[in-house]
């Protein structure tokens, strides 16, 4: 970028003044005392809001202190019902009945991978791309043990991810699920999840998406997109606190042909029947499993408003302005450098990060977070930037990038 472009594009000043969502940052906790010049890890863990605080408070005191062993029949025993309709229909575009809160990603990436493979006989493959994040590989490589499966490896760019294409030839009728990650934990890349999904059902297998670097940032529509399965964490852009629990999608057209393979007692027929074999619920309360955590719940819920009271197309519109940024700063200052910017340079395929890459990042992200600066880094040399939308300024952006540059700039 030459000065005379430089010199035309609005400062971190004028863009937060113009900036519609800026008043929403005065809601999220930030630490003082020059802890942090500038937080550029959201799509890792999500800042608290102020009102978590007071809501968590309130809730021992009242809720489980005062109520105790009551509160289960008064509103616990629906609250992962509760909470997941209420994330299907403000981030998902799913309409109630087909979410649940509940367990861990991995855990539940499990259950409804396992399920789908187990409901259709005579399909053994499970595909996905060797650039998902390990939990997803992992969590297949253990189930395909467990079930003689294939599983059918997607050769992707991990630059520019899974494409259609690049399924051509890998899926069949013999294909139980494809398992991808919307937004690419490493590249930030957006992947067409309607076009692939349609591809993917015309063979007769099971789509599931993992959400996490997508839910709370890019507008969803699982339901009018055909989705099958999906699963998403909740302490990213949804600011639940590290270990708030995850959440599972099954469309209802799914929910009694799967049956999901850890039976617990939260996911029966009759929890308090105490009968002497399982019967599972019907709809998706059959994917509950022990009993839900549901103090950790608490959190998210109040972000899961915030976002309702703004609306995904805004926090979109805002993520896609606040990478655009990111991008035109990391041209101007990084790559004279020898950085490499990894991520999509087109918004339509891009989530709300952007990953940049040089041999020394490593060293640069430990200096940085010294420093009061947080990004995050993933090997082999990818620091990403992540940008939550309702959080973050222009000029927390340009104090970051700039904070970059300088410790790379000593390091070289």
């Amino acid at each position: 970028m030459n000065s005379t472009q430089q010199t035309q594009r609005p400062t971190s000043a004028e863009l937060d003044a113009a900036d519609p969502l800026a008043e929403q940052r005065e809601a999220f906790y930030s630490p003082g005392g020059g802890q942090l010049t500038a937080y550029l890890d959201g799509n890792s863990l999500g800042r608290p809001l102020k009102a978590t605080s007071a809501k968590l408070a309130s809730f021992v005191e009242d809720a489980w202190g005062s109520r105790l062993i009551r509160g289960w029949d008064e509103q616990w025993m629906d609250e992962p019902i509760t909470v997941g309709d209420r994330i299907g229909v403000v981030t998902l575009g799913a309409a109630a009945g087909q979410v649940t809160v509940g367990d861990s990603t991995s855990v539940m990436l499990y259950k409804l991978i396992r399920a789908a493979v187990d409901a259709q006989p005579g399909r053994d493959e499970i595909v996905v791309d060797r650039d998902n994040f390990p939990t997803d590989r992992f969590i297949i490589e253990g189930i395909a043990a467990e079930k003689g499966a294939t599983i059918k490896w997607v050769a992707s760019n991990p630059a520019s991810g899974v494409r259609t294409t690049d399924l051509e030839g890998l899926i069949s009728e013999r294909t139980a699920v494809v398992v991808l990650s919307h937004v690419a934990y490493r590249s930030g890349f957006l992947a067409d999840a309607a076009a692939i999904t349609a591809m993917v059902k015309e063979t007769g297998a099971l789509m599931l998406w993992d959400l996490c670097h997508s839910v709370g940032s890019v507008p969803l529509e699982l339901d009018a997109w055909g989705v099958d399965l999906a699963v998403g964490c909740t302490y990213k852009y949804l600011n639940g606190g590290p270990g708030s629990p995850a959440f599972a999608y099954v469309n209802a057209s799914q929910q009694d042909r799967l049956q999901q393979p850890i039976w617990g007692w939260m996911g029966a027929d009759n929890p308090f029947g105490m009968t002497e074999s399982y019967k599972p619920a019907k709809g998706i309360r059959s994917f509950i499993t022990g009993t839900p955590p549901v103090l950790a719940m608490q959190p998210l819920k109040d972000m899961v408003e915030l976002i309702a009271s703004v609306g995904m197309d805004a926090v979109r519109e805002k993520s896609v302005k606040l990478t655009e940024y990111a991008v035109a700063l990391a041209e101007d200052m990084l790559v004279p450098l020898g950085v490499e910017i990894v991520s999509p340079r087109n918004t339509a395929e891009r989530g709300s990060h952007i990953t940049v890459d040089h041999p020394l990042f490593g060293e640069v992200t430990q200096t940085l977070w010294e420093r009061g600066v947080i990004p995050d880094f993933r090997p082999p040399h990818g620091l990403r930037i992540g940008l939550s939308p309702l959080s973050t300024s222009y000029a927390e952006v340009e104090l970051g990038v700039t904070a970059i540059r300088d410790a790379l700039t000593e390091l070289l």
